[in-house]
């Protein structure tokens, strides 16, 4: 799979879970609720993800239950 592959959605932060996971909503007309991961720049950076952040989530079209958290907008 290639890095063009990935599905990238602007998402809410509903729930934190054990293990850096968190549950997110996604924007848009159907708001899913997928399972998002902390990327392995954010661990790096030591950002912090509380409830209510808006972040990007990259999924891949394989797996959309499961995603990865990329950014964290500044508030």
């Amino acid at each position: 799979m290639s890095k063009e592959d990935v599905i990238k959605v602007k998402a809410t932060v509903l729930e934190c879970l054990p293990n850096a996971n968190f549950k997110v909503q996604l924007e848009g007309p159907n708001d899913y609720t997928v399972i998002g991961s902390i990327s392995g720049k954010i661990r790096k950076n030591n950002i912090k993800i509380m409830l209510g952040d808006t972040v990007d989530i990259e999924m891949t079209p394989y797996d959309i239950s499961r995603g990865r958290i990329v950014y964290r907008y500044k508030q």
